[in-house]
């Protein structure tokens, strides 16, 4: 497909500054790959040189930012990479569901399928689990029993929802996401010497327009529910512990892991490698810096780094007196051996 730069001006609301109205795009680009046929944007002052030099057939520029590449159509917006991922979507837009179970899955007689589904290979869904409308499970999927689907999600490959646990609506699982494996819950025993596992009988619930990234984890509730809210994005390799909260909004990027009971509220955003320790609870719009390590209790509006992570500033403030340390310790050691020599003098 093709969209002019007319349309595109309209589809983002924004204000096209040159080019031909009608002058087509096929698809877009970064700033470096971009051809003449291509869109792109510019957001990051960091890549002006990229943006002067792009062979980029149209630019989304901010409304205040540069103008100055004259063989590109420039269209300014409030939001360069926002608007961008509006035009993105409307050439890459998702394939169409094809209804149907393929012969090679394997549906429980009591299982309850929309008819508008797409069930691939291999997938097996549970006695009393629910799909919704066009929900595509691809090949591998595995449905618990009484697992619930809601409409539109689509499930890649190898994903596996266990018993009693839902997915909301137009969620999306990648590859090897888990949802509802047990809570890490044991009792020591100290007669017995062993470790006593603790029944995991809660669920998980994922919330509608959650997406979740390969390989992650939620794992269910000990009792209860564990919780990813509404239109939360979950980068790879995700570990969300037992009976969390994650709130509506929130952003958790790679490798994060959520020890039990931790509560996240609405758009908190995590960078990746963060840990959080359980049963504490970050304020809502708090940012964590990537590999921090939180160990307590977190106010919203935040920025936090470091581990323990503190407050951005007092460890920033730490990070740089710590690389005044070597030459502190020489100034001791002389005034240590200076005390020493006006002892030994003062003796008599």
């Amino acid at each position: 497909m093709t969209l002019t730069l007319a349309g595109i001006a309209q589809l983002v609301g924004g204000e096209l500054l040159s080019g031909d109205p009608q002058r087509s795009v096929a698809g877009v680009a970064g700033l470096e790959d971009a051809r003449p046929e291509h869109l792109s944007f510019f957001g990051n002052a960091r890549y002006r040189a990229q943006l002067d030099a792009t062979q980029a057939g149209a630019v989304l520029v901010a409304k205040d930012g540069p103008v100055t590449h004259a063989r590109a159509a420039v269209i300014r917006v409030a939001q360069p990479h926002l608007a961008f991922a509006h035009v993105a979507r409307a050439f890459h837009r998702p394939p169409n569901v094809r209804p149907g179970i393929a012969p090679q899955a394997v549906v429980d007689e009591t299982a309850q399928v929309d008819p508008s589904a797409q069930l691939g290979p291999f997938v097996w869904v549970g006695p009393r689990a629910k799909v919704g409308a066009r929900v595509v499970l691809h090949p591998g999927v595995t449905l618990g029993a009484d697992a619930q689907i809601g409409d539109d999600s689509v499930l890649h490959p190898n994903v596996t929802v266990y018993e009693r646990c839902i997915v909301g609506r137009r969620c999306v699982l990648h590859a090897g996401a888990v949802v509802g494996a047990d809570g890490f819950g044991f009792a020591f025993d100290p007669q017995a010497v062993e470790h006593v596992k603790i029944p995991q009988v809660g669920i998980a619930r994922l919330e509608d327009d959650v997406e979740l990234g390969a390989n992650s984890c939620v794992d269910r509730a000990t009792t209860g529910e564990t919780v990813v809210g509404r239109g939360a994005k979950i980068d790879n390799l995700v570990q969300v512990g037992h009976n969390s909260v994650v709130g509506p909004l929130s952003i958790l990027c790679a490798q994060v892991g959520l020890a039990g009971s931790t509560t996240l509220e609405p758009g908190v955003m995590l960078g990746g490698q963060a840990g959080i320790s359980g049963h504490l609870t970050i304020g809502a719009r708090t940012k964590v810096a990537a590999q921090s390590g939180v160990i307590s209790d977190v106010a919203a509006n935040t920025e936090v780094l470091g581990t323990p992570a503190l407050r951005k500033s007092e460890q920033w403030r730490i990070v740089a007196a710590q690389r005044h340390l070597p030459k502190l310790l020489s100034e001791v050691r002389a005034l240590q051996k200076r005390l020493s020599e006006l002892e030994g003098k003062a003796k008599p």
